[in-house]
């Protein structure tokens, strides 16, 4: 058997049309994807690492930036660090640690300049609960928090990691704005409350406890309240005290914004040298066996006393699963949303991708120094975005800085009061809470995620940040399918328009019937020509909302349409079960009076200007829409589509028979032997609109100018805009109306 007869016995058994138009192919679809694959391989791999871009023109101007910045961030980090880890129920040097590998990693894979890496609250909180959580329910292996929390760093590292190998960042684009504020929001709520606990000295309940369960055991606990109140109360008036006084002197000298800026940033630094100080004189000489009136840090090791190796065993990995979807999202979901914030800021544009390879390869190497998980922190970034970075490259000098901390500074840290601690988180959390006007803001703009936001707070706040987190995602894919599944759609008609008072040019637009979204009610819209729907679509045309459609247009069509056979003379056992007629017979004459007066249906305008995409279930919709309308009519009805953006729905369209203009053989149509279409094809002047409103003019060499169509003249069905797609489907009514 000849290659030919193969070919055609295959087109038999495909029911491959015979008449066929030039459609996109997925050869060309492929081809871009394999065409010049070295280079393609080589710009990936460059693509790894964004610092050889811009490394060969460092100047001294960017050099003058970064330090600052770099120096600036070093002196805040110090303190946090050492508070986060002390939320993370870890010793306080595994927050430098995560520190130091977190602002020194990440520079070398960065696409934003301003984003600080290292231990972050919320972040901080969830490695405690998966500590709490392993130790409760494995207490047999004796797993150490640091052991856990440095695997979890390594394990979800290597997750996120994979994720940014593999190009899907674009998952993150889920969850949207309002959701992640509501969690952040909730989750600062959370981490305050459990914190104020050790601002006040009161001890004696679980501060990981849901948040409501917190605040009235930290009520009932006033009358328990120690002297670790003077430091941790002290410390905090202080620092929103140099923080609102700073604020007003840069309003009040403009002039010397800049000083005041840098002794506000230099305000945790300050409260905590003040209040360490405080806590020596105090303490020094007051030690019963080991015991000082206030709780204080105590030793810090110098160094990187514990890098080794991350704990990675089954029993761990078995241990960790349950938590480590959540600490996965946790991870680079606030960094995404960070990074992207500065960048719309500060004008430049992140590569979300290449964002979560960074903080992968930060926190898989990060645990090898015995760091802990470590993500963007909103706080740092906003200072050093404030101070003037100029390139990722301040993050090195960050790293001295801690450096130096771990080295030079960790005998003094013995006497930092662990209220002290508490204050800076308390401080520093209290900016991730979403302020009244940016609440109000999601309800003017969308209600519905207004209650999304609502319901991530109230979820974090009386259950955990890990439901919480949970609710926000689940919420906001649930809204995001409810918008697919409940699209809105109208029948349209035309309002002649004048662009400006001076113009004299009027032109058509086309807007709904009903009159929704026009604010000015003299407005009057014209119905189109009798005979003729023009239905828009306001989503994607898919599996999901395709029945939507299909009763939107049929029932319309059974309202307002003429029925083209006369049920009159019907006998009732030969009508249809589901359209038995009138219940009396007298009533034939006034049905039949009533459908004479409707006009007869010629043709339905389809307006996909907001149609991106189409699959197989909404083509075959389409193609039950047409055999019902054409049944209820009882004649061919032209079906004309406005504009077609992708060449991937024209080939959709013409694979089910739309658009070509072949004739109905007069049985149901089926998707999958691709059904020919009605009578004949369109007239010259059906798309004579789109040939010489859309050629693209070409002199030849005689002389004259030719069109060139856009629309191709073998799918006539298919029209460049709206308007042109109405003048061809009138054309259709004049047709078949006959001459008087």
């Amino acid at each position: 058997m000849s290659l030919s007869s193969v070919k055609r016995l295959g087109k038999r058994i495909i029911e491959y049309p015979e008449e066929t138009v030039a459609v996109a192919s997925v050869t060309e679809w492929l081809r871009p994807l394999f065409s010049n694959p070295t280079k393609r391989v080589k710009a990936y791999f460059l693509s790894l690492f964004p610092i050889l871009s811009w490394i060969t023109r460092y100047n001294l101007g960017w050099l003058t930036g970064d330090l600052i910045a770099g120096l600036t961030v070093g002196i805040v980090v110090v303190p946090q660090g050492m508070s986060y880890a002390q939320l993370a129920t870890l010793p306080p040097q595994y927050g430098l640690y995560s520190s130091f590998v977190g602002v020194l990693i990440y520079c070398f894979f960065a696409t934003s300049k301003d984003v600080s890496i290292g231990p972050v609250a919320v972040m901080s909180l969830t490695v405690a609960q998966v500590i709490k959580n392993v130790q409760t329910h494995h207490a047999s292996e004796n797993f150490t928090g640091p052991e856990i929390a440095t695997a979890l760093a390594f394990i979800c590292g290597f997750i996120v990691l994979g994720i940014g190998l593999l190009r899907l960042g674009w998952l993150v684009e889920f969850i949207s704005a309002p959701a992640v504020s509501g969690f952040m929001t909730g989750s600062a709520i959370n981490i305050a409350a459990g914190q104020v606990p050790g601002l006040m000295g009161i001890t004696g309940f679980d501060t990981r406890a849901a948040t409501y369960k917190v605040i009235i055991n930290t009520l009932k606990g006033l009358p328990g309240t120690k002297l670790d109140a003077a430091w941790g109360l002290t410390g905090l008036v202080a620092l929103y005290a140099i923080r609102y006084t700073c604020l007003k002197l840069e309003r009040r000298f403009p002039h010397r914004a800049r000083i005041f800026f840098f002794i506000s940033v230099f305000r945790n630094a300050f409260v905590m040298l003040i209040l360490t100080l405080a806590a020596w004189l105090y303490c020094r000489h007051r030690s019963v066996h080991g015991k000082y009136p206030i709780k204080i840090l105590l030793t810090v090791p110098s160094g990187f006393k514990e890098v080794k190796q991350p704990t990675i065993t089954r029993k761990l990995i078995s241990a960790l699963g349950p938590k480590l979807p959540v600490a996965t999202i946790i991870l680079f979901l606030e960094h995404i949303a960070i990074s992207k914030s500065f960048g719309r800021i500060n004008g430049y544009k992140i590569n979300p991708n290449q964002e979560l390879i960074a903080i992968g390869v930060t926190n898989t190497i990060g645990s090898c120094f015995g760091a802990y998980p470590a993500t963007g922190s909103f706080s740092r970034s906003a200072l050093k975005s404030k101070s003037g970075v100029r390139t990722p490259l301040a993050g090195i000098y960050t790293a001295i800085v801690v450096i130096v901390a771990l080295y030079g500074l960790t005998s003094a840290f013995f006497w930092i009061p662990t209220a002290a601690l508490s204050a800076i988180i308390i401080h520093a959390v209290a900016d991730l809470v979403a302020s009244p006007a940016q609440v109000y803001s999601y309800w003017r703009v969308s209600p519905l995620e207004f209650f999304i936001w609502v319901a991530a707070v109230l979820v974090t706040i009386f259950s955990s940040i890990e439901n919480g987190i949970y609710t926000s995602i689940s919420a906001s894919l649930a809204l995001l399918l409810l918008r697919v599944a409940r699209p809105r759609g109208a029948f349209l008609g035309k309002v002649t328009v004048r662009p400006s008072s001076g113009s004299t040019v009027d032109r058509d637009v086309y807007l709904p019937l009903t009159k929704d979204g026009i604010t000015n009610p003299y407005v009057k819209v014209e119905a189109p020509s009798p005979g003729v729907l023009i239905y828009k679509f306001e989503e994607s045309y898919v599996y999901p909302n395709a029945h939507i459609v299909y009763t939107a247009i049929v029932d319309y069509v059974k309202a307002n349409l003429r029925r083209g056979k006369d049920m009159s003379n019907v006998k009732l056992g030969d009508r249809p079960w589901n359209d038995p007629g009138p219940r009396r017979p007298g009533d034939y004459e006034i049905e039949q009076s009533a459908n004479l007066r409707k006009p007869i249906l010629h043709a339905l305008v389809l307006d996909f200007s907001t149609v991106s995409h189409i699959d197989t279930t909404a083509v075959q919709v389409l193609i039950d829409i047409r055999t019902e309308v054409e049944k209820w009519a009882d004649q061919p009805v032209e079906f004309h589509f406005a504009p077609i953006l992708s060449p991937w729905i024209r080939r959709a369209l013409v694979a089910g028979g739309f658009g070509i203009g072949i004739p109905n053989h007069g049985f149901t149509p089926d998707l999958a032997s691709v059904v020919p279409y009605h009578e004949g094809r369109l007239s010259s002047q059906s798309s004579k609109d789109d040939l010489e409103a859309t050629g693209d003019g070409k002199k030849r060499q005689s002389g004259t100018v030719e069109l060139e169509p856009v629309v191709p003249l073998d799918t006539p069905f298919f029209h460049l805009d709206l308007g042109a797609a109405v003048r061809a489907a009138e054309s259709a009514v004049r047709r078949a109306t006959p001459l008087i």
